[in-house]
């Protein structure tokens, strides 16, 4: 009696093994890196010789090491660190590498091929805080502006001439000098735009037709907004190699990103808050044309006026956007071959592609230009109160005759070299669909990190001892048993984090010391129902097999309803409650394991069959 197979000791083992190999990773720590990419496609095969070299001239020990696609200079301290990435700034191409300052597991080789530490949370590793804005406002407006050019297209489909469509106050408005056709076309658009409420109205000369998105289309797109801005975000993220960033939704309008182990906030603020993108218009008019319209303020209807980059002279655009820069769909920076400039390849969508092919085959002959459009932040002084300006910058960076059909693939110039890099990174992320704004941005250094770590571990070491030294005091044999499986419990809860890649926090130590007392719970039932056993006449060997047996179903109520618990934690909260359940609920899962199964293997191993009259409990 209370014997287990040898296939269940066979289990609990291998389960041991993966455990400890799994949460082996997580002792050897970080090293201090600066981590080389290539902006596009893979590192040169001379950047490691240029970075070794400018190194060793610089008196600087570090290890290169290669992992995923990347470079790694490995340091020992901060300032070594942070010396080593100005050299390594200066040794590599610029335009073609990202260098940026991060941590990296110190394990060896031969375990990191295998196994990985658990991700450290900003508040663990140290690393850059953001909270974004989200401007909703410029959402619904882009979303009611893009109706313009589809109401042109199809009043251009039905031959309808004379007819004025803009997006004015808050709404689309179509002017027509008939209400016979008025009448036509309101039905064609009500038919075809059902996120558009419609009302007309007319004057002595005019007959009107004014839109307006429904309460439940904006109310899409600002999910939507704020949905694809968090893909955007985690694209440029990904753009500057951080392995473990955390990007959330927080409230209606905001994102937070939390980018563990980087050290460089101030290129992670360039990428993260850059809106730069790329508008393709038509040129409208002739020289003549542009002159006038600046001197006297005054721009014919259709057209726009704009401001050439390299020499600061008007040029008149027209006001139908051909393709945005959310329509392409990668980009490359690069040299041009025959001017010597730099150079942005661009991939368009499907639907950017046909609208881009209608245009230049109408068009072949005459110019067509390119728009870069970047929103910048400034702050200023204003009664003595630090303000936030927006500025949205808008130039023309490049104006050349379509001299053949264009499609999917073509290229754009008349960017710098830096420029045209970042903005090809920007572009193959893809478009933030409204601005955002940076409100709030916190650094958290690796010091105070550490501090962290360290004192999260002296208070989950001291309830593990104060624990330990209970249980041993008062369940003598069964208590170091139960003691046994409360270790092996907290390896296991590393493991399975390591396992999933999932993201340690404070909170999420909390919830690993609140484990600590709950997997000694189940312990204590069994012991207790064994005591009752004895003290009612049972034999050892039954009191042992009823106290598991009959205390189970009391510990898996328990630990169910703790579960249920942390499962709606983990939906309905955010950041560090998320944190605080995911630890409660594998420990949860782990604690059920070695508590029972566990302790009952130990137990069985040590009193199994034996016909002695008394338990140490």
């Amino acid at each position: 009696m209370n014997k287990y197979p040898v296939w269940k000791y066979a289990l609990l083992a291998v389960v041991l093994l993966v455990g400890f190999v799994y949460a082996l990773p997580n002792l050897f720590g970080d090293h201090r890196a600066v981590q080389i990419t290539a902006r596009e496609g893979e590192l040169a095969t001379t950047v490691e010789g240029d970075v070794r070299e400018a190194l060793k001239a610089a008196g600087l020990k570090s290890e290169l090491r290669e992992d995923g696609g990347r470079l790694l200079a490995l340091f020992d301290s901060d300032d070594d660190q942070l010396l080593g990435r100005d050299v390594i700034e200066n040794a590599v191409e610029p335009r073609r590498n990202l260098v940026a300052m991060n941590l990296v597991s110190a394990a060896p080789g031969w375990l990191r091929n295998f196994a990985q530490p658990m991700y450290l949370g900003l508040d663990l590793r140290g690393g850059v805080y953001f909270l974004m804005q989200v401007d909703m406002e410029s959402a619904i407006k882009s979303s009611e502006e893009r109706y313009v050019s589809d109401w042109k297209t199809e009043l251009r489909k039905r031959k309808i001439r004379g007819v004025s469509v803009q997006h004015q106050d808050g709404a689309v408005i179509a002017r027509f000098k008939k209400s016979d056709e008025r009448d036509e076309m309101l039905e064609a658009f009500s038919r075809d735009n059902y996120d558009l409420e419609f009302r007309t109205r007319e004057d002595d000369t005019y007959a009107y037709i004014d839109a307006n998105l429904t309460e439940e289309a904006i109310d899409e797109e600002k999910r939507s907004s704020l949905q694809q801005n968090i893909t955007t975000l985690r694209n440029r993220v990904n753009e500057l190699g951080v392995a473990e960033p955390i990007i959330t939704q927080q409230g209606l309008e905001q994102i937070v990103v939390q980018l563990p182990g980087v050290q460089d906030p101030a290129r992670a603020r360039e990428i993260l808050g850059a809106t730069a993108t790329l508008e393709y218009r038509l040129v409208y008019g002739t020289p003549t044309d542009w002159s006038v319209a600046e001197s006297t303020g005054r721009v014919p209807a259709g057209a726009k006026l704009y401001t050439r980059r390299d020499d600061g002279s008007p040029i008149l655009l027209d006001r139908e956007i051909i393709v945005t820069g959310d329509q392409i769909q990668s980009a490359k920076s690069g040299i041009d071959q025959e001017s010597g400039t730099p150079k942005v390849d661009v991939d368009l969508d499907g639907k950017g592609a046909r609208r881009m092919r209608l245009v230049t085959e109408d068009n072949v002959g005459n110019q067509m230009a390119v728009v870069y459009i970047e929103n910048l932040i400034d702050y200023k002084e204003v009664d003595g109160v630090r303000t936030r300006v927006k500025t949205r910058v808008e130039e023309v960076i490049n104006a050349a005759t379509i001299r053949d059909v264009l499609s999917h693939r073509f290229q754009t110039t008349g960017l710098q070299s830096a420029e045209a890099a970042n903005l090809a990174l920007l572009l193959r992320a893809g478009a933030l669909k409204a601005p955002v704004e940076i409100v709030e941005e916190r650094t958290v250094g690796p010091s105070l990190g550490a501090d962290n770590i360290r004192q999260g571990f002296l208070s989950a070491i001291a309830g593990l001892m104060i624990v330990l030294v209970f249980m041993a005091w008062y369940y003598r044999v069964f208590g170091l048993i139960a003691g046994a499986a409360l270790v092996v419990n907290l390896v296991l809860i590393v493991a399975v984090l390591s396992m999933l890649q999932a993201t340690l926090t404070m909170p999420g130590i909390a919830g690993i010391v609140l484990t600590t007392g709950m997997a000694v719970d189940a312990n204590v039932l069994i012991f207790e129902r064994i005591r009752e056993e004895i003290r009612a006449g049972t034999s050892v060997q039954n009191a042992i097999d009823a106290g598991y047996e009959k205390a189970f179903s009391t510990i898996a109520d328990a630990n169910i309803t703790t579960l249920i618990a942390a499962v709606v934690l983990f939906s309905l909260g955010t950041g560090p409650i998320k944190g605080f359940a995911v630890t409660l609920s594998i420990g949860i899962l782990t604690s059920m394991f070695t508590a029972i199964l566990g302790t009952r293997a130990l137990v069985n191993l040590i009193y199994g069959g034996k016909r002695g009259k008394q338990l140490a409990i």
